[in-house]
Parts: structure tokens; C-alpha cells; sequence
């Protein structure tokens, strides 16, 4: 009889506010149990992140809890281990290397954003433990140098090439607009390439550029700067905290053509920043609707709602499919071995999952749709699909 246990999210939680070593106290036997099934989530459940990370690990710890009820993989019982790595890459890479060492997972979900993933990048090469990211949407996270996939790094969202591309095609095809304002937060990867990629697609003219930082509030300077100019969109490739500021200011000065953003838009405090009265006439590109038909969405949203007391946002269900990714592989390997396990992560085709059915590529990105989200009184009005060419 093999060993099982279930140590829930709020014990770990709760360990570390003891100042308790986590691993201890889950016993050196079970660490030493390869039979035991254990996943392991790197996840920012503190600082600026904060806002994408506690829903991924919410729902991976959902997804978990809904595998055991129906008797686990391979028979046995999976443990999910989670740490905070407080939104810092440093932290992030001390995670993985937690995680990989002392807890010997055999696979790791998260981290949340693409500047942690890529701090835990070289922990995984070495331990050989695959790691699932849900929302890394960099367009180099999974390459080692711009030609070689990292062996052991995969994802289930998708690039913010693609997303960027699918903006631009957007404002141009759907909404008329032959005019583009860029307002970019130069502090980050994540909007600059998302700012090269609508560059490079957008058939119009790109009227002016300006830049904010992450952190900023006070927008009003560059608002004023192209409030009297003549441009038909916004593209705004930041994340909710910033943007959700810049178009309560935009709104209230009078700017009110569309505004167009990636994922990053995708939390509820982004129209709780902006007010919901403001958000209108805006546009982003989505993982995930909750407004879908599909049984299985439904189900995930009601059983997520009543697990944590909130509605999951697209965060969520990417870090949902994740965990489900990992556990269908697990099974399919039929061992917790991390090699077999990342062959069959490698090998998954027509995944079905909460954010639409896909397979990986070569690159191990998903081949999956994409949703650009319209937004109106701050509410979802309506969604448009968008495939892959």
C-alpha cells in the first residue's frame, strides 16, 4: 500500500505564517515516496502580481481536489505543494528550486507572469522537472535561443505576438481605424513586444507613442498631450493596474475612442480602477469567456465560485488547464517519472480544457483560438473568436 496524503492550500498557507519549514512538515518519508503523486505550484501570491497568481493557484488546488474525489491518478491520491514567490524573479527561481529539490515534485505549474517564468527557466533545465505556465505569454519563454525549445517548458496560453497581431487586425477590419495612438509602459518586455507586433501589422498610420512606467497613476500629462490630435484608437499593451487608470483619465478628459489591450486587462479590478462607467468602447484579447455555453466552463465557474466565493477570471482557467494538462499527462505516462511525464505533456494533442481545445507544437505553445473581449458600462458585451492562421 502506497502512501498518501493530502495536505490542503490553506495548511501550507498557514505553515508559513508559523515560520514552519513547509517540507518538514510534511515528513522526509512522503518527500522520499516517488510513488506519490505531487505537483508543485510557483505562483505570486503576494505583491504586484498578486491579482493573476492567487486565482491560478486556486484553481490548480481546484483541479486537484476534483481529481482526488475521483480517485486521483494512477490510483493515488495527488498532493499539491505551493509556495509564494512574492512576484519577485528571484524569488520565483528559489521556488522552483524548493520545489524541484526538497519537495521533488514531479511537475511544477506557474509562475504567473514572463519575467518569473524566465528567472525559473534554468532551476527546471537542470532538475528535469517539466513546468506548465498558464499565462507566460512572452514570445521567447519556451526557447532557449530563439531556435532550441527548452526541453522541459511549456504553456497553455498564447504568445503576445499573436495577441498583438490579432489587435491590430481588430482595429483595422472591425472597428474602421486607420489612425493608432500607442501608450506603452516601457518598463516592461510584455509591452514592448506587444507594441512590435501591432506595429508590424497595423496597415494605418501610428499618429504618436508615448510611454508610462509600471507603478505610474497620474496620466493626465500624456492624455493631454494627444487628447486634441486625430486618431480613431488606443492601443494601451500594459497591464489593469496602469490601464484601468488610464482610461478612467482618458474618459473623464473626453477621449473616448475605442481602447484596445492584451490579456494584462483581463481582472476585475481593472473596471473597479476605471469605474464602470468609463469602461466603454474597450477591447482585449482573452483566453477565456465566462459568459460561455460549453457545459464544462459552466461547471468550472460554479464549482470555482463556490470553492473560493468568487467568479474565476481567464487566469484562473489557464492555470485550471494547466493543472489538468499535467494530471491527464501523468496518467498517460502511467508514472511520475519527470521524463515520461514531459513526453507526454510534449505529445498532447486536442486537449480539452476550459479556454478551448488545443494541441502543442513544437515549440510547446498551444495551437489555440483567441477571444477579443468588448467591454461596455464595464461590463462583457459581447466577444469575437479569433483563430491562428
Amino acid at each position: 500500500m502506497k502512501k498518501k496524503y493530502w495536505l490542503g492550500l490553506s495548511s501550507l498557507l498557514l505553515l508559513a505564517a508559523c515560520g514552519n519549514d513547509v517540507s518538514e512538515e510534511m515528513g522526509s518519508g512522503v518527500a522520499n515516496d516517488d510513488a506519490t503523486v505531487k505537483i508543485g505550484g510557483n505562483f505570486e501570491l503576494s505583491g504586484g502580481a498578486s491579482a493573476y497568481g492567487t486565482p491560478m493557484n486556486n484553481a490548480v488546488d481546484l483541479a486537484i481536489k476534483q481529481i482526488n474525489e475521483k480517485g486521483g491518478v494512477l490510483g493515488e491520491d495527488v498532493a499539491y505543494v505551493s509556495y509564494d514567490n512574492t512576484s519577485v524573479a528571484q524569488e520565483a527561481a528559489s521556488v522552483a528550486t524548493r520545489l524541484a529539490t526538497e519537495d521533488q515534485v514531479t511537475a511544477i505549474i506557474g509562475p504567473a507572469t514572463t519575467g518569473d517564468a524566465n528567472a525559473q527557466t534554468p532551476v527546471i533545465d537542470r532538475a528535469g522537472v517539466p513546468a506548465v505556465l498558464p499565462a507566460a505569454t512572452g514570445d521567447e519563454v519556451t526557447m532557449k535561443d530563439g531556435e532550441t525549445v527548452w526541453e522541459y517548458i511549456f504553456r497553455v496560453c498564447f504568445q503576445d505576438s499573436f495577441q498583438g497581431e490579432v489587435l491590430a487586425n481588430f482595429a483595422q477590419n472591425d472597428l474602421g481605424a486607420e489612425k493608432a495612438i500607442i501608450l506603452q509602459d516601457n518598463s516592461t518586455d510584455y509591452a514592448v513586444g506587444l507594441s512590435d507586433a501591432f506595429r508590424s501589422v497595423f496597415k494605418g498610420e501610428v499618429v504618436d507613442e508615448l510611454n508610462f512606467s509600471d507603478g505610474d497613476t497620474d496620466f493626465n500629462a500624456i492624455l493631454t498631450n494627444i487628447r486634441d490630435k486625430d486618431f480613431d484608437v488606443i492601443f494601451i499593451p500594459g497591464y489593469y493596474e496602469e490601464a484601468g487608470l488610464l482610461i478612467k483619465q482618458a474618459r473623464e478628459m473626453g477621449i473616448d475612442q475605442p481602447i484596445l489591450g492584451p490579456d494584462g486587462f483581463a481582472n476585475s479590478t481593472l473596471v473597479e480602477l476605471a469605474s464602470a462607467q468609463n469602461v466603454n468602447d474597450v477591447y482585449y484579447t482573452g483566453h477565456f469567456t465566462p459568459n460561455s455555453e460549453e457545459p464544462a466552463v459552466k461547471e468550472f465557474m460554479a464549482a470555482f465560485e463556490e470553492e473560493y466565493g468568487v467568479e474565476a477570471d481567464s487566469f484562473a482557467a489557464l492555470a485550471y488547464d494547466a493543472a489538468n494538462l499535467v494530471l491527464q499527462a501523468i496518467e498517460t505516462a502511467g508514472t511520475v517519472d519527470s521524463d515520461a511525464v514531459t513526453e507526454a505533456i510534449a505529445t498532447t494533442t486536442d486537449f480539452s480544457g476550459v479556454t478551448g481545445t488545443f494541441s502543442l507544437d513544437e515549440n510547446h505553445n498551444p495551437v489555440k483560438s483567441t477571444f477579443v473581449i468588448e467591454m461596455q458600462n464595464g461590463e462583457e458585451a459581447g466577444n469575437t473568436v479569433v483563430s491562428p492562421n
